[in-house]
């Protein structure tokens, strides 16, 4: 077997566990999306979140290899922030921001409605504190 034929074939066997993981995680999004919809509380939906999921712009292989980011810009009012999760075992890690980082066990409903009020202060923060000479990319 050739080196090509042998990387044809290690990228075929984990498709399933490839696809498998995307789903999870884009799940994961997409609850992070809702909760941020229901940051004003039960039966207050605010309607100027919106979400744009994206292949992670720092993944240089396609098809993402197992253990990959997978990303989404929320778009939250005035501000717009890339948010990337990946599985870490049976949980997830991620991040978001500038430098912004989390970890969740499970993905629960109450984990991800915590991630979203977080995510909420960490940027209040962020632009009501902290001046713009001091933001790092």
């Amino acid at each position: 077997m050739s080196d090509f034929d042998a990387l044809q074939r290690a990228v075929e066997a984990s498709a399933h566990a490839r696809r498998s993981e995307t789903r999870q995680c884009e799940t994961l999004l997409t609850a992070l999306y809702q909760a941020l919809r229901q940051a004003s509380g039960p039966g207050l939906p605010l309607n100027n979140v919106a979400m744009e999921p994206l292949h992670d712009p720092a993944q240089r292989l396609r098809p993402m290899p197992l253990g990959s980011f997978h990303a989404a810009w929320f778009r939250l009012g005035l501000c717009e922030v890339l948010v990337r999760v990946r599985r870490d075992g049976s949980g997830y890690l991620g991040e978001y921001g500038l430098n912004a980082q989390f970890r969740l066990a499970v993905g629960s409903d109450a984990e991800t409605q915590a991630l979203a009020r977080e995510l909420l202060r960490t940027l209040t923060q962020l632009y009501a504190d902290q001046p713009p000479e001091k933001w790092t990319n």
